[in-house]
């Protein structure tokens, strides 16, 4: 499954948000921090700010929050505001023959499988990942700098 761009940013920002949910965080951080267009991602924040999983604070320090709910938003629930991620194949490429009805079977079972994976990971399992990889990274600073070298 491959994501659009808009989507990345939006799993970025979502992360970003999340993780310091007790913060405000300002649009030209996050896209620095991500190495994204700073104008793309207002885009994707608006998206983000209408779904009611993020809000804008305005004036002096302001910035975006968080204002979801870590635990029970997933990882769908964000693509899904950005693109529609059910497969994409189209039933007239559907030859009358045994190779293709079982090439399209298995390929909608792939795609049934990649949705049911963003459906099952949470931002908080995301977050909590994210967080024992950076332990990880920390306790074994060679590692580190071959994945950061990768």
């Amino acid at each position: 499954m491959k994501l659009q761009k808009a989507t990345i940013c939006g799993l970025y920002a979502v992360l970003e948000l999340a993780t310091h949910a007790e913060e405000q965080t300002h649009a030209a951080d996050i896209a620095r921090k991500y190495d994204i267009s700073l104008n793309h991602l207002n885009k994707v924040l608006r998206t983000l700010v209408r779904a009611r999983l993020i809000e804008s604070v305005r004036g002096r320090g302001g910035g975006y929050r968080f204002c979801g709910n870590p635990k029970r938003l997933t990882l769908l629930d964000v693509v899904e505001l950005f693109e529609d991620p059910s497969p994409d194949l189209d039933q007239a490429d559907i030859r009358d023959n045994t190779e293709s009805r079982t090439l399209h079977r298995i390929l909608t079972e792939i795609d049934d499988i990649a949705i049911a994976t963003l459906r099952s990971v949470s931002i908080t399992s995301l977050v909590k990942m994210i967080d024992s990889e950076r332990r990880k990274n920390e306790r074994s600073p060679g590692r580190a700098a071959r994945v950061a070298a990768e």
